[in-house]
């Protein structure tokens, strides 16, 4: 007889979320922050997403592993993140490298980040581990993959994105049979494993695992172990269960949250500028891939206590407007005008510039005549008066950094070395 469940297994579950990583080809823009906090969706972190769906999922304890260049991630964490309480059960732990386990050694990878913290999850006596990645955007249900988990009996349960077979090359992929149960994980693969009865698509994998707690702490105390181990989760942990054990695969889409106005499961790795650009642009549109004004699943942030946006002066050639455009608190738009644009705090922008598909992040000032087309722009940049960028590309790729796709990266570092 099946012993019926009185409270979602979220409630006995701790969300880890490994957010050390460097996330060096967004280049300048993790110069000085990790990739999980930067900035994203007008408001937001990256490591927002990973965060709110543990908590909208219902789980109550959460540690964050942090690592390469953590100030301004911790300092995020500590701010938005600072409402757990003990007395209800609740913890939020910010768990930097500390050598906690040798003298010399950092975190070596991600099953390692895990390992040396083990005394600390194990005092906190909860029955399940959710791993996380804590450097993609999307929303999810965890309780969902927990069910899942605990109902299949798995030892370990792995988040799996279906995407076209020849796309999963850059991803570790899972060879699964007809249950879905993981036969064979291949990381990085030339010729990816297809889905039973959808060839065409493989199960690629989200970076998101579900153990029971003792197993996974009598995984890691093996590879330690294992002088030849690489102490990382799809190197070494995943395989060897594989091999021994069983795992097994979670589809997205079967725990993905949609509002009424999200037609497809929306995830993204927004690694590269282009994709950065692109995921923050598309928010723009007038029904967007994905609803950041779904009530239902509130993505939480640090909200800084900030006057509204302002849109002054109404002449003919010196009015302040936007069109398609995300415009934040303590922003001021003085005669200029936005298209398809999204704009951080603090943004100002003076009379008679333009902004088109621009991404400027918090507390940049852009001067007066000033065209910009198709940028990111970091945080706290002054960008000079009459600054043309995205007409001429040979020109913006001896002065900016310029993507793949035509994405003009501006620092102020770059700024500076113009001398205007």
């Amino acid at each position: 007889m099946v012993e019926k469940r009185t409270q979602p297994l979220a409630r006995d579950a701790m969300a880890y979320v490994l957010a050390g990583g460097r996330g060096s080809r967004l280049k300048e823009l993790t110069d000085r922050r990790a990739k999980p906090a930067v900035y994203f969706g007008g408001k937001a972190r990256i490591i927002d997403f990973a965060l709110s769906n543990a908590l909208n999922s219902g789980i109550r304890r959460i540690g964050v592993a942090t690592q390469y260049k953590a100030h301004s991630l911790i300092r995020h964490l500590q701010r938005g993140w600072n409402f757990f309480r003990p007395e209800r059960n609740e913890s939020f732990d910010i768990l930097p490298a500390s050598q906690r386990v040798s003298e010399t050694q950092w975190y070596e990878g991600t099953a390692d980040a895990v390992f040396q913290n083990i005394d600390i999850i194990e005092d906190h006596g909860v029955e399940y581990m959710v791993i996380l990645a804590g450097d993609h955007i999307y929303k999810m249900d965890y309780e969902l993959m927990l069910q899942q988990h605990v109902d299949s009996g798995a030892d370990v349960t792995i988040g799996c994105l279906e995407v076209p077979r020849m796309e999963a090359t850059g991803f570790g992929v899972m060879h699964v049979d007809n249950e879905d149960r993981i036969i064979a994980f291949v990381e990085k693969p030339a010729d990816p494993p297809g889905i039973p009865g959808n060839p065409e698509m493989a199960l690629a994998s989200m970076g998101i695992y579900v153990f029971h707690t003792k197993f996974l702490m009598d995984m890691l105390r093996r590879d330690a172990a294992d002088p030849k181990s690489s102490r990382d989760f799809g190197k070494d942990i995943i395989p060897y269960i594989v091999e021994h054990g069983k795992a097994v695969a979670h589809r997205f889409t079967h725990s993905c949250v949609r509002s009424d106005f999200e037609r497809e499961a929306y995830w993204r790795d927004v690694g590269t500028i282009d994709a950065y650009w692109q995921a923050n642009i598309d928010l723009t549109h007038i029904t967007p891939e994905l609803d950041i004004y779904d009530s239902t699943w509130p993505i939480w942030t640090f909200s800084e206590i900030k006057p509204p946006a302002k849109f002054v002066h109404d002449d003919e050639d010196r009015r302040g407007s936007a069109t398609s455009s995300l415009v934040s608190g303590d922003c001021i738009i003085s005669g200029a005008a936005l298209n398809r644009s999204l704009l951080f705090t603090g943004v100002r922008v003076n009379s008679y510039s333009r902004l088109e598909n621009a991404v400027v992040l918090p507390d940049v000032t852009i001067g007066r005549h000033s065209i910009l087309r198709n940028v990111v722009i970091d945080s706290r940049v002054v960008i000079p008066e009459g600054l043309v960028v995205g007409d001429d590309p040979v020109l913006d790729a001896k002065r900016f950094r310029r993507s793949e796709n035509g994405v003009c990266l501006i620092t102020q570092t770059m700024i500076d070395k113009l001398g205007m």
